[in-house]
């Protein structure tokens, strides 16, 4: 019996799963000709034209160009339309909103910050939220119907059984029961939202030290400390979405913190955070703490201690203690979970590099019966928005590839 359209195994299906995996590659290689994606699909040359010829149609791929430097005429070329569709991020923290919009291929077209005081601004967070979309759209030269999906990043995470923001006290104007019916009321494209630190661990693993990564941690340390954990290839957020908010770990070496989530605070983050670095410097005896932000004195200090490690006997104290401190906590977290990878992020890891990494490595072999291999993170500039806008592409991408419909 023949099945109904649509259904598994009909030509209609079959064409967009071809489709589909004609536009992943040219995602993944750039311009193709029609023969090159004959060969890395399997399909017929006359197969290869029609799909061609189909998606030229769609607008979902342009001809670009022809091949160089072969004896006769060139071959015509292929590429994805980048402004086939648009995706937003927002990275958002007590300070400031960073906003950005990537067109199909994931190039950043637009980026807008703004800062963002806090209570005293009296300035609501839904016209913050669309104040800083508004910059980004603006900057690309777009408006807000062409932004197909949107992504929020914020510390914390919104609990899907109450839609509230949790396990982030410290970021203003968010928990309101009602902020989440507000936004989709303001916005005019779906929207997602996303513990930051879940966010760097997806840039990580599309593009970064976690590529082909299943099961991994990412350990984040810059203004607070975080992990996030990915289990046979998701992410885990936990029945509240606050898996993975390892700062609120009891760990030895430091007071016991009770009422944690009302003070923003615990264990491991008192004992290892970014915040502790400036203050551990001090009871060792360096004077030349720079001043600033303690995330950038941290990662100055680190980056410091990292350069000379046994050249200055303070320096190399506070390069080992930091160690022994991250590894402390990170111990409970692999022993857990027995990981493939622990990624670590965040200036207060990164900023040690090589150095920093390979002290945490010997550190967490003592301290904890799973051994698995830690690595500095690749994705350096703003991986909060990055993740973010890869969130978002990867669902626009879906929908806007899907040729079944």
């Amino acid at each position: 019996m023949a099945g109904t359209a649509g259904t598994p195994g009909t030509p209609r299906v079959l064409r967009a799963m071809n489709d589909r995996t004609a536009l992943d590659l040219l995602l993944e290689h750039g311009p193709l000709s029609r023969t090159r994606i004959g060969k890395l699909t399997g399909l017929s040359k006359p197969t290869a034209s029609q799909l061609l010829a189909r998606l030229e149609a769609g607008g979902l791929v342009l001809a670009t160009g022809t091949t160089e430097g072969r004896p006769g005429p060139g071959a015509q070329l292929y590429e994805v339309n980048p402004a086939a569709a648009y995706a937003a991020g927002l990275d958002v923290n007590p300070r400031r909103i960073r906003a950005a919009v990537a067109d199909l291929t994931g190039r950043t077209v637009g980026r807008y910050e703004l800062s963002a005081p806090g209570r005293r601004s009296g300035a609501p967070v839904v016209r913050q939220v669309t104040d800083a979309l508004d910059g980004a759209v603006k900057a690309a030269g777009l408006s807000r119907s062409d932004i197909h999906r949107l992504v929020i990043g914020t510390p914390g995470a919104f609990d899907p059984n109450t839609g509230r923001l949790r396990y982030a006290s410290h970021l203003p104007g968010w928990h309101s029961p009602t902020l989440l019916d507000e936004l989709a009321a303001a916005l005019p494209m779906p929207f997602e939202y996303e513990n930051d630190v879940n966010l760097v661990a997806l840039a990580e693993q599309r593009l970064g030290a976690a590529r082909d990564h299943s099961d991994f941690v990412l350990l984040w340390n810059q203004e607070g400390l975080g992990a996030a954990l990915v289990l046979g290839g998701r992410l885990h957020r936990g029945w509240t979405g606050g898996a993975g908010e390892v700062g609120f770990l009891p760990v030895p070496g430091t007071p016991l913190v009770r009422q944690v989530a009302r003070a923003n605070s615990g264990g491991f983050q008192e004992l290892a955070g970014s915040q502790a670095v400036p203050r551990l410097a001090r009871e060792l005896g360096i004077e030349d703490i720079p001043q600033g932000p303690y995330t950038e004195a941290a990662a100055a200090l680190l980056e410091r201690a990292a350069a000379n490690p046994d050249d200055d006997k303070a320096h190399h104290r506070l390069l080992h203690t930091d160690a022994t401190r991250l590894a402390t906590g990170l111990a409970s977290l692999v022993s857990v979970l027995d990981p493939e990878l622990v990624v670590l992020s965040g200036t207060g890891l990164t900023s040690g590099g090589e150095v920093l990494r390979a002290l945490i490595q010997a550190e967490l072999e003592e301290l904890a019966a799973p051994r698995p291999r830690l690595v500095v993170g690749d994705v350096r500039e703003h991986p909060v928005l990055r993740g973010a806008l890869e969130s978002a592409l990867a669902t626009t991408r879906d929908e806007v590839f899907d040729t079944s419909r």
